[in-house]
């Protein structure tokens, strides 16, 4: 089946392209051409004169649709990802939260089940955070799991399964350069979350092989003082790492706007994910989670204490609109932020984040005030996301 989408702005790689067309065949893009003039036998789609963008790529996510990916069962990932794919993520790498490592077995062996399963799952591999933290940043919540990395039980479970992409750890802790190196020999991008390091431990994190900075800002120091002398945080010394990624909470509320356009403007869009850090709250419109441990007020999650965020409630449209209403960020530059970086950070750009002849056709489709109107995975329409009247042929 050949379908096109005309009448649109697409973002290529090169940048915007008018009055073209994406040629779409088999799940893969067959062509992006400048000329609108419809293909016969295809079935065309509209764009009304919309943004054609790459599907986002959610690499740090905990869940959404009232499930957390920490349950472990296939309801659970499949559900949070339908979700999450209604608002344009259409690759995920789901979250799990420190948590035991009998749990996380759990959630590898349903990870690994499903995209044996599922050609065409956006689900592309799994992501954990912790428990290997450091007990001053980790919270209350996760100090049962906290503890030291313990090679046998991580290399155990690395060599037990398939879908481990990405694991982050506090860098400062005994042996987390030995977790490092190994996790890099794996080709799993490794990253520093719930951290105090400064300069030294950073730069000497990323020799060992902490290549990139989880939620920046967030659960780690900035620039302090210990009685009368001034020292480096852990976010200065990252940013003086040139080569080292981050990503941003772009929800409008962990970060503000001046901290998102700083972030922009240093490290860059080669440099700079937008990502969700979302709970099992983002995107539920089903009846009222009671859950003791958290209150949702002001458009975030917080701890039931309300001293501290415990996670966003936002989808990746949401990271973009932010980027381009608040911060004032290109919109090019937003949707590069949440699709093409992560997908060349964490090693899928041969079939992810940019519209290119040959990938998968995971395209979503924005309207002038950048909300979700359509979204395609693999060159099919998901159901429900499209608000367009759209099939002129």
């Amino acid at each position: 089946m050949l379908t096109q989408i005309i009448n649109g702005q697409i973002l290529t790689p090169q940048g915007w392209l008018k009055d073209g067309s994406v040629l779409i065949s088999d799940g893969k893009i067959l062509e992006i051409t400048n000329s609108d003039l419809a293909v016969i036998g295809a079935t065309v789609i509209d764009a009304k004169g919309m943004f054609i963008v790459p599907g986002f790529v959610s690499m740090h996510c905990h869940g959404g649709g009232g499930h957390d990916f920490t349950e472990g069962t296939p309801e659970a990932f499949k559900t949070a990802a339908e979700t999450h794919l209604k608002h344009g993520s259409t690759t995920i790498f789901p979250t799990l939260s420190s948590t035991t490592f009998e749990n996380i077995r759990l959630a590898a062996a349903t990870c690994d089940q499903l995209m044996a399963e599922d050609a065409d799952t956006t689900i592309m591999g799994l992501h954990i955070e912790g428990p290997y933290l450091n007990e001053n940043m980790a919270g209350t919540q996760w100090k049962e799991f906290v503890k030291n990395p313990d090679p046998e039980e991580y290399k155990a479970l690395v060599e037990s399964t398939k879908c481990i992409k990405r694991w982050d750890i506090s860098p400062e802790l005994p042996g987390a350069h030995d977790f490092a190196r190994y996790m890099t020999s794996k080709g799993i991008l490794t990253a520093i979350t719930h951290t105090e390091a400064e300069y030294q431990e950073i730069k000497d994190a990323f020799a060992a092989g902490f290549t990139h900075a989880a939620h920046f800002y967030n659960a780690m120091p900035g620039f302090h003082k210990r009685r009368e002398y001034k020292y480096e945080g852990t976010v200065e010394s990252v940013y003086l790492m040139d080569d080292m990624s981050v990503e941003v909470i772009a929800d409008g509320v962990h970060l503000p706007a001046t901290i998102l356009k700083l972030v922009y403007k240093v490290k860059g869009v080669e440099k700079t994910c937008l990502v969700t850090d979302s709970l099992k709250f983002a995107g539920y419109t089903g009846e009222t989670i009671n859950d003791p441990n958290y209150v949702i007020e002001n458009g975030v999650c917080k701890w039931a204490d309300r001293q501290t965020l415990a996670g966003s409630i936002a989808t990746a449209d949401v990271l973009v609109q932010t980027m381009v209403k608040k911060a004032g960020i290109p919109l090019e530059d937003a949707v590069r932020m949440a699709s093409e970086t992560p997908a060349r950070l964490i090693g899928i750009a041969d079939t992810k984040g940019t519209l290119e002849k040959g990938k998968d056709a995971d395209i979503v489709i924005l309207d002038n005030d950048v909300n979700v109107r359509c979204v395609f995975t693999k060159g099919k329409e998901v159901e429900g996301t499209n608000t367009m009247i759209h099939n002129i042929i």
